[in-house]
């Protein structure tokens, strides 16, 4: 199963950002998608996802500023991200999540620097 992350690079401050994620339509329809990130050497962290029933969760330090969204007609799960600051650096990864197992992308790095 190959998830495919694409949208990352380099942003000032206060910049956007918005990655992309496409999954094999199987997978897209029936997992719960989401965003994770990870820093260097930090542990990896949800950022954003899909869950049971269709709601979102994101994580406290980017509610109000990230918006995951999702094209079921093209299997792609995305990121909007926005007033980027050098903490949201890190490496995004798209996760697929149910109860028979989960699958990750090979990551998109995102940095934050002026």
């Amino acid at each position: 199963v190959q998830l495919v992350e694409s949208g990352g690079g380099l942003v000032q401050p206060g910049g956007s950002l918005r990655l992309s994620c496409v999954a094999p339509p199987n997978i897209f329809s029936y997992y719960l998608m989401g965003w994770y990130r990870q820093a260097p050497e930090k542990a990896r962290e949800l950022v954003a996802e899909f869950t049971v029933g269709g709601n979102v969760k994101y994580q406290d330090s980017v509610e109000g500023r990230f918006t995951i969204s999702r094209d079921n007609a093209k299997a792609t799960l995305y990121l909007q991200m926005n007033s980027l600051q050098p903490d949201d650096t890190a490496v995004y990864y798209c996760h697929a999540d149910s109860v028979l197992g989960d699958y990750w992308g090979q990551g998109t790095q995102v940095t934050v620097s002026s």
